[in-house]
């Protein structure tokens, strides 16, 4: 008779262990997965090789452009991933941009910026970028120039507000499509409560 006490102490114990390694197993992947898309829209852009893989139309530029704006303001980023952005975004632009955006002046400018997002309750919510069709070409002081449309809808403390922006993209003489300006478009500040 206590052999077989014995006998159902121990199976019992047995299935306890499965059933506690499974437990911990199956909570651990669990928050690994979390932790790496956490760090996937960030990672993403910051291990992209622009040298090997840049975009090759200037809609697909403002959509990565985009995309890091959007990490800036709505990811918890560290000093060290806003400069990794940067870096990348950075590549983005023309020289001319580059010249008057000094690298120490353009950062100290962005984390003020980023800073100011997050105290007034910011995100962007959703990004767009007008089609291929709409965008407009020219030929300026002989250099190819794009015309570039893109919208942000910003949730904020009240409500949401959408903003146009509209880049102006110059082709380098490697066929790279660079931002050279860009300026805030009529029409900006719609906004909505609705949500």
């Amino acid at each position: 008779m206590k052999k077989q006490i014995r006998m159902i102490i121990v199976g019992l114990v047995c299935v306890a262990l499965v059933v506690g390694y499974y437990y911990h197993l199956s909570h651990r992947s669990i928050k690994t997965a979390e932790d790496t898309t956490e760090l996937t829209a960030i990672t993403k852009i910051t291990t992209k090789n622009l040298d090997t893989s840049y975009p090759q139309t200037p809609r697909e530029v403002i959509k990565l452009y985009n995309d890091i704006l959007k990490c800036y303001y709505n990811e918890d980023c560290t000093e060290d991933e806003i400069r990794a952005l940067g870096v990348q975004a950075r590549k983005l632009m023309d020289d001319e941009l580059l010249q008057n955006n000094p690298e120490d002046q353009y950062y100290s400018a962005l984390m003020t910026d980023i800073q100011n997002y997050k105290d007034a309750g910011k995100t962007i919510n959703t990004t767009d970028v007008c089609d291929s069709d709409e965008i407009v070409k020219k030929t300026v002081n002989g250099a190819e120039c794009a015309y570039v449309t893109a919208s942000y809808f910003v949730k904020g403390k009240d409500g949401y507000t959408k903003t146009y922006q509209q880049y102006v993209l110059r082709q380098d003489e490697d066929g790279k499509w660079k931002i050279l300006a860009y300026e805030v478009v009529k029409g900006n500040g719609d906004s909505t409560d609705h949500e």
